[in-house]
């Protein structure tokens, strides 16, 4: 049995998946087959029994689309990944679809498939694996220690995001991360040298990567003599550049994008097994491929190693081996709540106007003592997000022992790297920008939510409230349109008590990214009670009731427009007209509230509603009915300072009593 034959196992069910489904990607993992198998064979540390053990080697197939060479390895290496699983591929429900989606596949680490993604989570997991270990490891006890691994193509390196997260990545030095770069010259519309012409081995070179060139990626000792120089490199990340030949074994596809995300057809599969010399029947294995594979032994061993260093370690130090575990399991200190509980008193008690970026930004300071887990960051705008702490210590190059990250401009770069730090574990991600910069960020955010993680986005200068930087830098429709991203918690407090409230869900959600919309002017405390505060929890409540507990009508707001319902009721209860005003930070929750709940803050029998929020209007209606009002932007915002665009764009209070007196 030769490396040659092992490989061509992994290309020989990629043809057979693919061509099975009528759909797929085979030219990539028929192309990378080799690379693949010298490293899961020859180097990659895991154990398929146990996919969440702490100190296993991390894998990520940035190129996603080739998602049954990882498929193909899972199930040969003795993964929970059977035969039927691959029969199944791109099918309803199935363990293998189209793309590697992280907790639907045993083994796989992250959800890829947006090109450049995988490669930034990459950056992420090696960055947390080397914070990890300096908070951790101690001498003669280093029981944090692996390596993470990345496959990549032309199309994630033409991606912006790989500029972005790779030259953080040659800043922090990360030596124990590997990429393999499938250089194969091919993308969708054909050969690239009209669009991807770029010196790649010298653009690395100058982000301070180790770099080595000229691999043969059909060469299995030319691939392992790579991998081992790699892994000598201890101060700079190695990116490994394979030649290979996409669709490698086809007589008549390979090397064309023909086979880039087509079948190959019946015809050239039987061709290319012939040309392969497989003689074994579409979805056979012969055993002696699978016994070359198997990683069950292997794996158990290495882990049983760890437990025994880590019972040691146990021994010797007790109370890191206890936050440790603490911190892996993803959950909050047990005096998280005290301490929220104490931040959210202060604010009553002292009832501050502040902004709600500085009221994060306290909550921040308080709530860090007891999350020694916060890894806090800002692309380049830390004085204004406020999301650095007095006591954090800032990551510089080679210098990992910190909890705070300057991304530099770098707003997607900064979110994908927080995705792979959430994903590795023992970290509570949070990074901060403008709001109106989300858009650089969205594919990010949006994956955080599709992967269910733990991810905080400290978003800042939520509305036309920043002012004078004019449309350019006024959110409009950003925050209606990330409320449409399932999964994701928006929230747009009022106050520094909603704000806590904001930073307390956030930490506490196990499964749900959390994004906050913050103001840059200041708001006044709202008039909070313990039933009001206890309800800002579900999303939305009723902050004032009406003066005669008869509301003929309800005014809705968020943010800084809460202030404003206020003022519009106390002029309507002048004139008569007695209203209910409620709040709503967080439309998401409200709306995963009980029906039961919502009636009782939003009863049916009012219909006479007005929503008042500086920005998009079309969500609003579902609160407030067809015939009901909404008090919005759907323009760009101008340039002048903050209360002439509130007054010139309608948010008065006459106006919320106008538009009330009109329905």
């Amino acid at each position: 049995m030769t490396r040659t034959d092992l490989a061509n196992a992994i290309r020989v069910l990629t043809m057979d998946a693919v061509e099975k489904a009528k759909s797929g990607h085979p030219g990539m993992p028929m192309g990378m087959a080799d690379i693949a198998e010298v490293l899961w064979n020859d180097f990659l540390v895991h154990n398929p029994a146990n996919t969440h053990w702490a100190n296993r080697d991390r894998f990520i197939l940035s190129n996603g689309h080739g998602s049954l060479l990882q498929y193909a390895l899972l199930h040969l290496t003795g993964y929970d990944v059977s035969m039927e699983d691959l029969k199944n591929f791109r099918q309803w429900h199935s363990k293998t679809p189209g793309h590697p989606e992280y907790r639907d596949t045993p083994g796989i680490e992250t959800t890829t498939g947006p090109l450049g993604q995988g490669l930034a989570n990459g950056v992420g997991m090696a960055l947390a694996e080397r914070m990890l270990a300096s908070h951790f490891n101690r001498p003669d006890h280093e029981i944090i220690h692996h390596y993470t691994y990345v496959f990549l193509g032309d199309g994630c390196l033409m991606e912006g995001i790989s500029h972005e997260a790779c030259s953080l990545a040659g800043v922090w030095g990360l030596g124990k991360l590997i990429c393999f770069y499938d250089d194969n010259n091919i993308s969708i519309d054909g050969h690239v040298g009209d669009w991807f012409a770029d010196n790649t081995p010298a653009r690395f070179e100058a982000y301070g990567w180790h770099v080595i060139r000229h691999v043969d990626g059909h060469d299995p000792e030319a691939i392992k003599m790579a991998i081992v120089d790699a892994r000598k490199q201890t101060d700079k990340p190695t990116l490994i550049c394979c030649k290979t030949v996409i669709g490698h074994g086809s007589p008549n596809k390979a090397g064309s994008h023909d086979c880039h995300g087509a079948p190959l057809g019946a015809e050239e599969v039987c061709l290319t097994r012939e040309n392969l010399g497989w003689s074994a029947e579409p979805f056979q294995i012969p055993e002696a491929v699978y016994r070359a594979y198997d990683a069950r032994a292997k794996g158990e061993a290495a882990e049983a190693d760890w437990k025994a260093r880590f019972a040691k370690y146990r021994e010797l130090y007790p109370e890191e081996a206890a936050e440790l575990e603490r911190r892996l399991a993803g959950t909050p200190a047990s005096d998280f709540d005290a301490a929220v509980a104490v931040l959210i008193a202060d604010f009553r008690k002292t009832a501050p106007k502040i902004a709600t970026r500085v009221a994060s930004g306290q909550c921040i300071q308080a709530l860090a003592p007891k999350l020694p887990e916060f890894i806090g960051g800002s692309a380049d705008l830390t004085p204004s997000n406020n999301t650095r702490w007095k006591e954090a210590i800032d990551i510089g190059p080679h210098r990992l022992m910190g909890n705070y990250i300057h991304y530099g401009v770098r707003e997607f770069g900064m979110s994908a790297i927080m995705n792979g730090v959430a994903l590795y574990g023992g970290f509570l991600p949070f990074g901060g920008t403008f709001l109106i910069f989300s858009d650089y960020s969205r594919n990010a955010i949006r994956m955080s939510a599709l992967m269910g993680i733990r991810v905080i986005y400290v978003m800042t200068h939520d509305s036309i409230g920043l002012g004078e930087d004019g449309p350019t830098h006024q959110p409009i429709e950003q925050v209606n349109s990330l409320r449409l991203i399932p999964n994701l918690h928006v929230w747009r407090p009022a106050d520094a008590v909603e704000t806590a409230i904001a930073w307390e869900s956030s930490v506490k959600l196990e499964r749900t990214p959390s994004l906050l919309a913050l103001s840059r002017q200041n708001l006044p405390a709202l008039p909070h009670t313990d039933e009001t505060v206890a309800n800002a929890r579900r999303g939305g409540y009723v902050l004032k009731e009406a003066a005669n507990g008869k509301a003929e009508g309800i005014l809705i707001a968020t943010g800084s427009e809460v202030e404003l319902a206020l003022a519009a009721q106390a002029k309507l209860a002048e004139q008569g007209h007695h209203v209910r005003v409620v709040s709503m930070p967080c439309m998401n929750i409200f709306a995963a509230q009980d029906a039961a709940y919502q009636e009782r803050v939003l009863p049916s029998s009012i219909t006479k509603r007005v929503a008042i929020e500086a920005g998009t209007t079309g969500l609003w209606y579902r609160y407030v009915g067809l015939h009901g009002a909404v008090i919005g932007i759907d323009h760009f915002g101008a340039s002048a300072p903050a209360p002439v665009l509130f007054e010139k764009f309608g948010f008065t209070a006459d106006n919320v009593v106008a538009h009330f007196q009109a329905l």
